[in-house]
């Protein structure tokens, strides 16, 4: 069961994602905030899995309530996934940046909600990588940043996972682009995450078009 807290000011959406996403035997919503500040409070006392994070909000902002709920030495660290109604956010990519696994557009399908639930839960895909890639492009060509060090201590086929990962391809994906078995390629992203101390995926992605393994604008 994945337990679920659900951040939003505005009532009629956190009442609409908290029906859509409790008709669902293995999705629990266990509480909800109006506020980043009460959403700090509520993931401590309520230990969700998933904090579904609206990004503007009144008091505590998503991006800063983001940061306190991820900050290193919390007794409980739940996966986050943002929500926004802008489908290109410097903001939403900052929140990235502090620590979420992820974001969603408020006008998402219902059905699009509760995978992107289950994916972050999981952490075993990237979330909408389409979007995700639009993003994270247009965040690099306007502000780039300098290539990381910690990339020297990747193996030239880690290096190679990588640039497949933040692409946005799948680990069956990057198998078969490889011709290497499924397992393997699991296996190499589990050490690349530890190895650069990434959260998942979607940090990988981001990793990667920070440091020029993908161009943006290109596969």
């Amino acid at each position: 069961m994945i337990r679920i807290l659900v951040v939003d000011d505005q009532p009629m959406i956190r009442a609409g994602i908290h029906a859509i996403l409790d008709s669902q035997p293995d999705l629990t919503v266990v509480g909800e905030a109006e506020n980043g500040r009460v959403a700090v409070e509520r993931t401590r006392s309520l230990r969700p899995d998933v904090v579904l994070m609206d990004v503007r909000m009144p008091e505590l902002d998503g991006l800063a309530a983001t940061r306190e709920i991820l900050a290193a030495g919390s007794t409980h660290t739940p996966r986050v996934l943002m929500l926004t109604t802008f489908d290109i956010d410097d903001y939403v990519y900052e929140a990235l940046r502090a620590g979420a696994s992820g974001f969603l557009l408020k006008d998402s399908e219902p059905e699009e909600l509760m995978r992107a639930v289950r994916v972050v839960a999981d952490s075993e895909a990237l979330l909408s990588p389409r979007i995700t890639r639009r993003l994270i492009e247009n965040f690099v060509e306007t502000q780039p940043t300098p290539p990381s060090t910690a990339l020297n201590a990747l193996t030239d086929r880690e290096r190679e996972v990588l640039r497949h990962v933040a692409m946005g391809m799948s680990n069956a994906e990057i198998a078969k682009e490889l011709f290497i078995a499924e397992q393997t390629i699991k296996t190499h992203v589990s050490r690349i995450l530890h190895k650069l101390s990434l959260r998942d995926r979607v940090h990988a992605v981001v990793f990667g078009y920070e440091n020029g393994l993908v161009s943006p604008g290109r596969r």
